[in-house]
């Protein structure tokens, strides 16, 4: 494919985050283009049946195609170019990925719950389930260093945007979710260190991050100023 693809983006998104990192770990050059998700624009809206991000614009025949969701465009992406394969080549094996790929997913649920509740008991409920969920991915993971070892694979590519999050959270508050958990603190961070998973933000990710838990008065917030 030689016509260059287009990402449609939001800044914070890390379901963006994923196929932006996909696009980079199979060196194919693409221009990204970010939106207000408050304010979308007419032109998203008439291409996006479900109102989100990412999109992927592909050009075709003259024209174009647009891919919606983030695990149809990082498996289409896997299908059609070329690169390291970030998916297993045995089908069971590639199965349980799909499926941890979902577990990710249902993090992100969670995360959404706990960065923007003003409430500090629904605060505290989904910390121990974020707690529980990354106890279970710690009795998954092996020897690493990435999900299934020493390859990266898509699933890195869902859960590296999972813990940048956490990048901003631990200057907040001593949310001890990690805690016991060396196999998934480790992953974390060699998926940090990951030049892929760098450029898939802007630098003033943690700002505008900041700016978002302020905006949503987040109970979150609310733990650091009562520790100051």
């Amino acid at each position: 494919m030689t016509a260059q693809l287009t990402l449609i983006s939001h800044h914070l998104c890390p379901y963006v985050q994923r196929a932006a990192i996909a696009l980079r770990e199979k060196d194919v050059p693409f221009e990204r283009v970010d939106i207000d998700l408050a304010k979308k624009p007419d032109w998203f809206l008439k291409i996006s049946p479900l109102g989100k991000v990412p999109l992927l614009r592909i050009p075709r025949d003259g024209g174009e195609a647009i891919l919606f969701e983030s695990t149809v465009i990082c498996e289409y992406l896997e299908e059609t170019q070329a690169g390291p394969k970030l998916h297993p080549s045995d089908p069971l094996a590639r199965a349980r990925h799909r499926g941890w790929m979902e577990f990710g997913s249902a993090i992100l649920s969670d995360l959404w719950v706990y960065e923007t509740t003003r409430d500090g008991g629904t605060l505290e409920e989904k910390r121990r389930m974020l707690e529980m969920k990354f106890a279970t991915v710690e009795a998954e993971l092996d020897s690493g260093p990435y999900f299934s070892g020493g390859a990266f694979s898509l699933v890195d590519a869902v859960f590296a945007p999972i813990f940048r999050y956490f990048d901003v959270f631990d200057r907040i508050s001593d949310h001890r979710i990690f805690d016991g958990l060396p196999r998934v603190t480790a992953w974390r961070e060699v998926l940090a260190e990951r030049p892929s998973v760098k450029a898939a933000v802007a630098e003033d990710y943690p700002q505008r991050l900041t700016a978002f838990l302020e905006k949503h008065e987040a109970a979150l917030l609310k733990t650091e100023r009562a520790a100051a």
